[in-house]
């Protein structure tokens, strides 16, 4: 399933909003507790290690899903994306797209925020 929300990236002094798209692939047979995730949108070193603190975030905050694959895409490609600020989004994003939170208005906020391993939110 697809969810969709928004965040926002800074270049110099000014904000940009960035969406974020979390689709997953859930294979109820046989669920994979290791899944792979795959982030696109040309994102910077920080966002891409961003999935392992994710995962061990949803897991430690006491959510499971049942999903095999997670591919993210941070949008507009060509905006640069540099910050742990992304893994609240990712993570809101990850748990709307297997419909473990309600997710019918979560494009009218934009979402930035850091995870601890916890699941605890940083500020940023």
């Amino acid at each position: 399933m697809l969810a969709r929300l928004k965040t926002l990236t800074t270049v110099g002094l000014n904000a940009h909003i960035v969406d974020v798209e979390v689709d997953t692939l859930i294979n109820s047979s046989s669920p994979n507790s290791n899944p792979t995730i795959t982030t696109v949108g040309l994102p910077e070193k920080a966002v891409r290690e961003s999935s392992q603190r994710v995962r061990r975030a949803i897991s430690n905050a006491g959510f499971r899903a049942p999903y095999d694959h997670i591919t993210i895409n941070l949008a507009p490609a060509e905006l640069p994306k540099h910050a742990a600020s992304f893994d609240l989004p990712i993570a809101i994003g990850m748990l709307a797209s297997t419909d473990s939170l309600i997710h019918d208005r979560l494009l009218e906020y934009a979402i930035v925020g850091e995870l601890s391993l916890a699941g605890e939110m940083r500020p940023v």
